[in-house]
């Protein structure tokens, strides 16, 4: 008996947006219009590039990025929760699929010594160029036509079920933990034994009632949770079944 908990991490482990609370670091704090008004929907990746461009040409440097980045609130309850599945790793498997960054993730994890806890975390790969730039690239490419460019989160999860079916592991049950509109696309991947856990109040939660109301629901169980709480108090009864 093993169970699979998926997370996003903006918004879900962390009470904040890595991405923009990087611009903590700019010059007064805020960005220029210009480069504020140049994102293009579906295309954050390519706008965060010149996010970090712009931080590097004010001499941001790697330490001042991770100094703040670790300044980062947790979500309500979350230790608890990351320190309750830690300790209880052989019945959980943890990865972590975000649209987030490896090194932003990577940084705040590592600060809170909870890095041990995720197996795989699935981001956008990003490095430090030579001249001390942040760069960021697509995680992947795919097909699908509802999620960002750079990152179908269906298509992660497919593809990690399919290797750990592979190596043997079948999961019990399918604990998806996010909040964002890019979480629908593997929420609707998700079967009847599986559970969608959408944070009260965000976007994942408005879309889901939306399609319970066009009489096309989710196909899995759905518990929605305002503190990382309400999720320990869930896999504590899934342990116990």
């Amino acid at each position: 008996m093993k169970f699979l908990l998926v997370f996003d991490f903006d918004h879900t482990i962390i009470d904040e947006n890595s991405d923009t609370w990087i611009v903590k670091c700019a010059p007064e704090k805020k960005l220029p219009n210009g480069l504020r008004n140049s994102y293009q929907p579906g295309h954050w990746t390519e706008y965060m590039g010149r996010v970090f461009v712009y931080l590097g040409d004010n001499g941001v440097k790697e330490d001042e990025m991770k100094r703040t980045m670790t300044t980062i609130p947790f979500t309500a309850g979350m230790i608890d929760l990351l320190g309750f599945i830690g300790e209880n790793k052989e019945l959980f498997d943890c990865i972590i699929v975000s649209d987030s960054n490896t090194v932003f993730i990577d940084w705040i994890l590592k600060a809170v010594d909870f890095h041990k806890v995720f197996d795989e975390v699935f981001t956008n790969p990003a490095a430090f160029s030579s001249t001390g730039y942040l760069t960021v690239q697509h995680f992947h490419a795919h097909h699908c036509t509802k999620c960002p460019k750079n990152l179908c989160k269906r298509k992660v999860l497919k593809e990690f079920l399919d290797k750990q079916m592979e190596r043997g592991v079948n999961y019990t049950q399918i604990v998806y933990i996010g909040d964002g509109g890019n979480d629908l696309c593997p929420v609707m991947f998700l079967t009847k034994n599986d559970m969608a856990m959408p944070r009260q109040g965000y976007t994942l939660e408005k879309k889901i009632s939306q399609l319970a109301q066009g009489l096309s629901p989710v196909q899995c169980s759905v518990l929605v949770w305002s503190s990382a709480t309400d999720i320990m108090s869930y896999l504590k009864l899934l342990i116990k079944k």
